[in-house]
């Protein structure tokens, strides 16, 4: 028996890195998973990959969750399929600006809060009455160690922003969902080795590039963290052991933010 035999979980971002990982973790635990993507080759990649094992998995992709349209026909999707819907991990998310302050532009910090925070508003929106009506449920929502420190080397006043206002939002959604037996809560990763990520922390360890190892020269483990590791924290959050969790942010960084560390 799995510990979320017969729920219904929502996953976005599920082409690969963390999303991937949490579709193959939620499905080993008996979870039915619904993903989406904007990259349909990739989503199905993971369909696939969760079906061999004999999990339970359908995706709709390709699919833009920042347009509320088009995350209603997710939800809707996903309800009309398993019938109910238990859980929503907010996983997707695209930094669209990098740069100082001073070369930033209105346009890159409307699209960087488009794809990190209001496709998050519009996903909850949609699922909100489907987790009233069963009864309760948990939105998980991905922010990051930018939301809660500045990390000079991404040097990004959008991307930092967008990500503290998912965890004032996360906050939110707990204060308001309490009644109605819905948790939320948030997970800020910290350097992780995904697809996005891979210019950094390359697949093959062997191959660490210098800006890599210097970012991780400030981690007390002195390692990158895997997708799995995000994902194993998203799966104690969604079960039983986590129920008393609420309106708080679950920070995975291998003690990045916690620590005073001297690298040296």
């Amino acid at each position: 028996m799995g510990t979320l035999d017969g729920k219904v979980v929502l996953i976005s971002g599920t082409a690969g890195g963390q999303g991937r990982a949490a579709a193959l973790a939620f499905a080993r635990e008996g979870a039915r998973v619904f993903g989406c993507d904007v990259k349909s080759e990739e989503a199905e990649e993971t369909v696939d990959l969760v079906n061999k094992e004999g999990g339970q998995m359908r995706s709709l992709h390709p699919c833009d969750i920042s347009e509320p349209e088009n995350s209603e026909a997710w939800v809707k999707s996903a309800a009309d399929t398993w019938g109910r819907i238990d859980i929503l991990y907010n996983n997707a998310s695209s930094l669209r600006a990098q740069g100082p302050f001073a070369e930033s532009t209105l346009e890159e910090w409307n699209l960087t809060f488009r794809f990190e925070l209001t496709s998050m508003y519009v996903t909850c929106r949609a699922v909100w009455q489907h987790l009233i009506d069963n009864g309760g449920g948990l939105i998980i929502n991905t922010s990051s160690i930018v939301g809660h420190q500045n990390i000079y080397a991404f040097r990004t006043a959008a991307h930092g922003a967008a990500k503290a206002g998912v965890l004032g939002f996360t906050r939110m959604l707990a204060s308001e969902g309490a009644p109605h037996n819905i948790r939320a809560v948030s997970i800020s990763p910290g350097f992780i080795r995904t697809p996005a990520t891979r210019n950094l922390f390359p697949e093959n360890p062997d191959e660490e590039t210098a800006p890599g190892a210097a970012r991780i020269a400030h981690v007390p483990m002195r390692r990158v963290g895997e997708a799995e590791e995000v994902a194993n924290v998203a799966l104690f959050l969604a079960s039983d052991a986590a129920s008393y969790i609420n309106g708080t942010d679950i920070v995975v960084d291998g003690g990045f933010l916690g620590v005073s560390f001297d690298k040296d």
